[in-house]
């Protein structure tokens, strides 16, 4: 339907405008919509994705993730960072070969992007603050609400920035972000019914905690966690329901990290990594690390974790010609999404999902 008509300033509105109708046209009589008020299945809505995109929770949240999306744009600019835009189809693994997306490419082995990392740090060399977002893919066989199969992710990657300066630059950025939501998505937040009162509390400084001490956390709540296990979706989400922020779980054991990770001088066995757990059971937003910037070290990685040496050369190039201390991070923008707008499912936070068994439409 086209509505004509005069528009005006109406404070009781939502939004604060009006529109004074003057005429209207139907373009189209929509016989036997799908959608009716009655309670549908997940499955049947999700088969008709394209169309449940018009109802007022999913227009809510995906408004949301537009408002998170250009507030990321925003802080990297504001902060001279240059945007890097990261190969798709790649020659290497960033976080380990057991979950690429395998393709040919004119009869060499290829795969779609698990990361931007590897791309930004020689970027990182020539600029200095870069940032790559887009789409990265992960072939996880995971039916959990946390995971999709494609998502997008935002990166930065600093020169001569150091552990304790990533971890103060992940906090800037997410109460950015928060703040951003709060003031400019206050009706999409009314929609989805979200509390933001939980919102209006994530102010800087976050709590951080060692691995070692999130394992003794979890001990004390009763959970089977021993040092050297990696921490799943219920291990953060006890973690997270400790505090009333985000946590940032700093230096892990090196073995269950991937290979670029710069060690702990203090203590080699660990290195300088840092996840960042979202309140209320919405799981890990960010994950990040001091990078290795020894030449000999990084190889010596690279040959523990069965890498073949000829597709790392020009990443190992970084540190022959020019080598510099750096760090950086991504953050999975569905996550955010989901916790921002308080969404139960990854799925509702992207328009297009793609799930373990879900490819259309």
């Amino acid at each position: 339907m086209r509505v004509t008509g005069s528009v005006r300033a109406e404070e009781r509105a939502p939004g604060g405008v009006e529109l004074g109708v003057e005429s209207f046209e139907t373009l189209q009589l929509a016989q036997d919509y799908p959608i009716t008020p009655k309670e549908h299945g997940t499955a049947f809505l999700m088969d008709i994705r394209h169309l449940w995109l018009r109802s007022s929770r999913q227009h809510a949240v995906l408004r949301i993730r537009s408002e998170i999306e250009q507030a990321c744009r925003d802080f990297f600019y504001d902060r001279d960072f240059v945007l890097i835009d990261s190969p798709i189809l790649t020659a290497n693994a960033a976080e380990g070969t057991s979950t690429l997306f395998e393709t040919d490419y004119f009869g060499e082995k290829a795969f779609l992007s698990q990361s931007g990392q590897l791309y930004l740090e020689p970027a990182a060399a020539a600029f200095g603050r870069v940032y790559c977002f887009g789409p990265t893919f992960r072939a996880e066989k995971s039916k959990t609400r946390r995971h999709l199969m494609e998502f997008w992710m935002v990166e930065p990657e600093v020169a001569f920035l150091e552990f304790d300066g990533l971890q103060e630059l992940a906090e800037e950025f997410i109460e950015c972000i928060v703040d951003r939501v709060l003031d400019r998505c206050k009706e999409e937040l009314k929609t989805v019914e979200r509390d933001v009162s939980k919102l209006e509390n994530i102010r800087r400084p976050f709590p951080r905690i060692t691995y070692r001490e999130a394992i003794e956390l979890l001990a004390k709540k009763g959970l089977p966690a021993k040092f050297g296990d990696d921490l799943g979706g219920d291990e953060e989400t006890v973690i997270a329901n400790a505090f009333d922020r985000p946590v940032m779980i700093t230096k892990y054991p090196a073995a269950i990290k991937a290979f670029y990770m710069q060690p702990d001088p203090q203590d080699p066995s660990l290195a300088l990594a840092l996840d960042m757990i979202a309140p209320e059971g919405y799981g890990e937003i960010i994950g990040g690390s001091q990078r290795i910037h020894d030449h000999d070290l990084l190889l010596q990685r690279l040959k523990e974790h069965n890498l073949p040496i000829d597709r790392f050369q020009w990443y190992l190039d970084i540190r022959k010609y020019g080598t510099f201390p750096h760090s950086g991070f991504g953050m999975g923008i569905e996550r955010v999404v989901a916790w921002m707008s308080g969404a139960s499912h990854l799925r509702e936070t992207i328009p297009y999902p793609r799930m373990l068994n879900r490819i259309y439409p």
